[in-house]
């Protein structure tokens, strides 16, 4: 399949200014110059690489457009093959005729990531830079596009790469000594494996312990909103969010269950979830929507808690009797809402008592209007600060892809088990099969050792175009 050539929109679908579309394969260039025509006459195939051409695409001797052809010739282009890009006009309509054009000149689709795919078999960089190309299109904070590009330009390979030829090394001597078996020789110092292996261990085990990290950059960190029936968290939602996402209205009980949605604050993104509200009902529906509100401040990092300034106190210590042992290890902002229902006197009342409201509770303390937007700007930094996230630097390397993490984990397995064996003096054959087992775990993730039915899967999520 790899000597097709293949073609693909590789711009967003629908109507744009502009779109581009992708062949990769040898005899793209030529196969382009079967639709395109020059200005000047001349063909796309006697031209130099990396350069771009103006020119009209026809069909026959209608004109479907006036375009920009960029040709690459291999190795040097994103897949390593021979390659063009058509720049034409983003009329839907353009777009589908040109790659019609091209499929009826001997092109095929390309499958789903098949560029990408092709770029890894041409070793253009290895399948972990594969999965970060994904990654960084999907980048939704400053936070993710660091993490995908420190993976991309190859920082988690080369240190994984590392690793595997530590190991390689000693790995190698062991199985010397099994060839000279008889006479009882040792080529590996064992002292000197013993700190390698505590060395990997601690390598791995920073890497996998990571994902906690990458996997809150990657889908945004859960914040659950919580609060009685009717406190305003609907509300609170769509200020946040700045859409209409939920229903806000006068009735009690509007919201059964949950609502999630992301945006992106201060170069973070947050994963905010508007709740059912909590009250005693006889509703079934309502009570399995409040069920799932506890298990949704379970998940959640930080919890704001949405508390109605009109409604009576007695009320706000029954929901503090059921939230407050949920809440326990839980960064919590409790949010006065309905300031603006509050007359100048009153306000100033609920003010002064701020820091006797539910005293038992470490959390942070905010007066609101949701409706308003009163300190919604402070709730935005509130939740920044509150969200831990370190400065990511160009060689930090942050483990973001489930699977990845599950082959560190596996990796890390490997590596123990070589510790406890040569705490127990085992035989170097059984070293040398956990040694290579570390090491087959280390290579899946770069695609150093992997199967058709796993790239498939991977590459299978791209987009059509990548």
């Amino acid at each position: 399949m790899n000597e097709d050539v293949i073609c693909a929109i590789s711009t967003p679908p629908g109507m744009g200014a502009i779109a581009i579309v992708r062949l990769s394969g040898e005899g793209s260039i030529a196969l382009t110059d079967t639709i395109f025509k020059s200005p000047s006459g001349k063909k796309l195939t006697s031209q130099p690489p990396n350069t771009v051409h103006f020119g009209r695409i026809y069909e026959d001797n209608e004109l479907i457009d006036e375009v920009l052809v960029t040709i690459f010739h291999a190795p040097h282009s994103f897949t390593g093959e021979e390659s063009v890009e058509i720049s034409c006009h983003g009329s839907p309509y353009i777009q589908q005729k040109i790659v019609e054009l091209l499929l009826s000149r001997g092109a095929r689709m390309a499958q789903a990531g098949e560029f990408t795919r092709r770029a890894f078999r041409s070793g253009k960089f290895d399948l972990s830079q594969a999965e970060a190309v994904a990654d960084l299109i999907a980048s939704t904070s400053q936070v993710s596009h660091r993490v995908a590009m420190n993976q991309m330009r190859g920082g988690f390979a080369r240190q994984l790469n590392k690793l595997r030829e530590e190991l390689l090394q000693f790995v190698s001597l062991i199985e010397l000594e099994l060839d000279f078996s008889e006479e009882d020789v040792e080529f590996a110092d064992r002292q000197q494996l013993y700190a390698l292996t505590e060395k990997i261990e601690t390598d791995i085990k920073k890497l996998a312990n990571s994902f906690k990290l990458g996997n809150v950059i990657k889908t945004g960190i859960p914040v659950a909103i919580i609060g009685e029936t009717n406190a305003g968290k609907s509300t609170l939602l769509n200020v946040l969010l700045n859409e209409e996402k939920a229903i806000v209205t006068d009735i009690h009980g509007t919201t059964r269950d949950t609502i999630e949605d992301t945006i992106n604050i201060g170069g973070i993104l947050f994963r905010f979830i508007d709740t059912a509200g909590i009250r005693q009902t006889t509703d079934t529906l309502e009570n399995i929507g409040i069920e799932r509100t506890f298990k949704k401040i379970e998940q959640a990092s930080i919890v704001l808690w949405v508390i109605d300034l009109t409604s009576p106190e007695e009320n706000l210590r029954q929901t503090a009797e059921t939230l407050i042992p949920k809440l326990n290890k839980k960064q919590v902002i409790l949010l006065f809402n309905k300031t603006d229902l509050l007359s100048s006197e009153e306000s100033d009342q609920k003010t002064a008592i701020k820091p006797h409201l539910l005293p038992e509770l470490k959390a942070e303390r905010l007066f609101i209007s949701a409706k308003t937007q009163q300190n919604i700007d402070q709730l935005r930094s509130l939740l920044v600060e509150m969200a831990h996230i370190p400065q990511i630097g160009e060689n930090d390397v942050i483990v973001t892809n489930l699977r990845h993490y599950e082959a560190l984990k596996k990796a890390l397995e490997a590596i123990r088990r070589v510790k406890k064996g040569l705490d127990a003096d085992i035989s170097g054959e059984f070293l040398s099969q956990d040694i290579r087992e570390c090491m087959f775990y280390l290579g899946e993730i770069t695609g150093q050792i992997t199967t058709d039915e796993i790239l498939g899967n991977i590459f299978s999520h791209f987009c059509i175009g990548k």
